[in-house]
């Protein structure tokens, strides 16, 4: 793994950026997966600025969805779908054609509706580049601790931990209950993908962060399976960072690779 360890947020979001729209310039017809969640927000928006200021062509992308609460429509305001829409996919003005996400109010053959879902993603010639948050517990997507490492997309069962964040994050503004359940890609779907990029910052991340890079690669920690994967970046602030051993290391790294790649 490529460890990026930035001042800020901010920092985090507009390196995010750049690196997304580097792949873009190189394939104008990427295809990436995106999560939903608060992290990556600050980095479509910046895509979708440059985008918008013609210093950056996304037009011909192609979208999908990383993961969606089970019970949700698209239309609501905590469901990965309108965020994703709201935030990306319709400042782009991307066609529906070429945007695929995950439907929470889906009814029938779960497991042939996500066999479906991973043959869409087979032909569009894979993820190009997969945007990952992380929560708190080390889970990527909504695969929780203790799921499959080498799962595909699939329904899941949110933990403790994940639900008692998304409760105070997301759903009590809106005088809700978190949904119990979801459906997200699997860690070997996103293992899959060509390029792998994650985003954490502030300070709740740190244990998660330190135990996905420097800890064992364990399904109690979905994180750590980007160990395994051959172009993985991980975009840190200083905070995220904190508990990390060798985080004078591979800040030096970072600045002596992003000079000679």
């Amino acid at each position: 793994m490529l460890i990026f360890i930035l001042p800020d947020a901010k920092a985090v979001s507009l390196k995010a950026a750049d690196l997304a729209a580097d792949l873009v310039r190189k394939k104008s017809g990427a295809v990436l997966g995106l999560a939903a969640g608060a992290t990556p927000l600050a980095m479509y928006g910046e895509l979708v600025r440059r985008h918008q200021a013609g210093e950056a062509d996304l037009s011909a992308i192609t979208a999908f969805g990383l993961d969606e609460y089970l019970s949700l429509g698209a239309d609501h305001p905590a469901s990965c779908a309108h965020t994703l829409r709201q935030h990306f996919t319709q400042p782009l003005g991307l066609p529906e054609s070429r945007i695929h996400l995950l439907d929470g109010l889906f009814q029938g053959d779960m497991a042939a509706y996500c066999a479906d879902y991973e043959a869409r993603i087979a032909k569009a010639g894979g993820l190009d580049l997969q945007i990952l948050g992380l929560g708190v517990n080390g889970h990527i997507g909504f695969n929780e601790p203790g799921c499959s490492l080498g799962g595909r997309t699939h329904p899941v069962c949110l933990r403790s931990s994940t639900l008692a964040t998304n409760q105070r994050t997301v759903f009590a503004p809106l005088g809700e209950d978190v949904p119990k359940s979801a459906v997200s890609m699997g860690v070997a779907t996103i293992l899959a993908a060509k390029r792998v990029l994650l985003l954490a910052t502030g300070a709740s991340k740190a244990d998660a962060v330190a135990k996905a890079v420097e800890g064992p690669v364990t399904a109690m920690i979905p994180a750590s399976a980007l160990q395994l994967h051959p172009d993985a970046t991980l975009l840190l602030d200083q905070a995220a960072a904190s508990r990390l051993l060798l985080k004078d290391d591979y800040a030096a790294e970072s600045v002596y690779l992003d000079k000679t790649l």
